[in-house]
This record gives C-alpha cells, structure tokens and sequence, in this order.
C-alpha cells in the first residue's frame, strides 16, 4: 500500500483540501482526525473534533487507544485499497499515525503550503480563531448522526481548471462543524424553547391549527420528538403531517444543530372554525 501524508498546522485548511487531493492522485482512503473515510462514507473511527480538550483530540487523531486503532486498521485491510492519505500536523504525528495503524512509512509528503495559497492558508486560520470552524471532508448527511449538538453547515466548493478549453471541473461536498461551545461553557437549549420553536414553525403550515403537545427526549444521537397537533377540517390529514415532519426536522436541525432521528406527528383533532371535535388518531 502507498502511503501519502498531508501535512499542515492546525486550522491551515487540510480537511478543506483532502477530497480533491485524494481525487487527483487516485487514493480511495483518507484517515482525517481519527476516521477512515472513503468516498461520503465513514468506514471506522471516532472524530477528535468531537472531543473537549486539546489533548483529547490529538490522543484520538493518533490513535492512543488500542481499540480504536484495530477498529480502524482491521477496516483499513477489509477495504483492499491501494493508497491511502494520512493528514497531520507535523511529519513526526503522521508517521506515528502510520505506526499505530501499522502501515508503511508515508513515501510522499504534501504540504499544505505546496497545495494551498499564502492567503487561503491566512483565511483558513482567520475563521478557526474567530468562528472555531472545523471542515470535515465529507457531505452533511454522512455524519449528521455523529455529531448530534453541532451546528453543520454543508460545503461544496468546484475544484479544477477553469480555462476555456478544459471546462472540466470536480464538485466536491464537505462539512463545516461547529462545536456548541464556547469560552463561557458549554450552551443548552432547554425542551421547552424547542417546544416553543416546534409549535412556532407548525403553526405556519397550512391545515395545522395549532400544536396541542411537544415532548422532547434527549438521546445519544439525539432528540425525539412526538408532536400532538389539531387540523383543520376538510385537510387531507396524512399529507398535513407529513409536511409537518418534514419542515420541522429541517428547520429545527438547521436552527439547533441537533440530530432529530425520531420525529412522529399525531393528529389529535380535527377542528372547525369556533368549535373541536373529538380526538383523532392520525399518525405520521
């Protein structure tokens, strides 16, 4: 297996770059910060993005821990690939990701100052310090379930020639994640303000009401939500909630960063202008 190796300080734009790295020189796998990742898809591993402190997050990029590095080298080996790029801050940190992994030495090294513009690099640097953006070279969807309570913003940028003769360019998806956190602590958002912002945004869909009921469980992976709603008669009520569903979990998740893996809408009644009829069983 060829080893590739992109190097770079923190907040320089590594991540930024890796996808088209890894398209223009072939390489299926990319180890970034403690995942293996191929293509959109996390084949193992756990993000030190996720961690709390600092040295957390380099003992997990380097994989200290004995698990989490089998887990990783064990799909490394399923995965048959003939390349692979580490990235890291230092030469010395990317070849002790190749030790832990046991892989070859990397044979060619990349700097991110090779790849990347004086002012990009700034740029990249500028945002980490002020807005402590962390990219994630993968689409939004791919890793919405591992980063419950981070604010994701998703990313594509066009990569390529732009002359007129080689129109040709490569569209690349990746993740900008942002810890809910900030030097004061950590920030919470209570059950009852989703409630209220749930009962704010149903409201304005047509058929709906009002919403009589939120219940909030906060999981691991997230938070579940069972929405009680009345609808107007004369709607067609499976679609109501159906509509319901959806632009909530869009519009909650785009507003709290929280993953909603479970959002189920009940119709309890159907209501006439001035009056209420008894409950319905409606689900969605």
């Amino acid at each position: 297996m060829q080893v590739f190796a992109l190097v770079g300080s923190s907040g320089t734009g590594k991540s930024h770059r890796a996808s088209y790295l890894a398209i223009k020189h072939h390489i299926p796998l990319i180890v970034d910060d403690g995942l293996l990742i191929q293509g959109s898809i996390i084949l193992a591993g756990k993000s030190a993005k996720r961690e709390t402190t600092k040295i957390g997050a380099v003992k997990c990029a380097i994989f200290t821990d004995d698990t989490h590095a089998a887990e990783v080298r064990e799909k490394i080996i399923s995965a048959r690939a003939d390349k692979i790029l580490l990235m890291g801050t230092s030469v010395k940190m990317v070849c002790t990701i190749a030790e832990r992994l046991q892989l070859p030495a990397p044979e060619k090294f990349i700097r991110i100052e090779e790849i990347a513009s004086p002012r990009a690099i700034s740029r990249a640097l500028e945002l980490r310090n002020r807005e402590n953006r962390h990219v994630i070279p993968l689409p939004t969807f791919a890793i919405k379930k591992d980063f419950p309570g981070y604010l994701l913003d998703p990313l594509r940028s066009f990569w390529g020639k732009s002359h007129r003769e080689d129109p040709k360019k490569v569209v690349i998806d990746r993740s900008i994640v942002r810890p809910i956190y900030s030097s004061l602590g950590n920030f919470y958002i209570s059950e009852h303000v989703i409630s209220q912002m749930v009962a704010h945004v149903a409201a304005k869909i047509p058929g709906i009401a009002r919403v009589s009921k939120t219940e909030v469980n906060s999981k691991p992976e997230g938070a579940w939500l069972q929405i009680d709603v009345n609808v107007y008669y004369g709607q067609n009520i499976p679609e109501v909630l159906q509509e319901v569903q959806l632009t909530v979990k869009e519009v909650i998740e785009h507003l709290t960063g929280f993953n909603l893996p479970r959002l189920q809408v009940t119709a309890r009644r159907i209501e006439l202008p001035g009056s209420q009829q008894p409950e319905t069983d409606h689900h969605s």
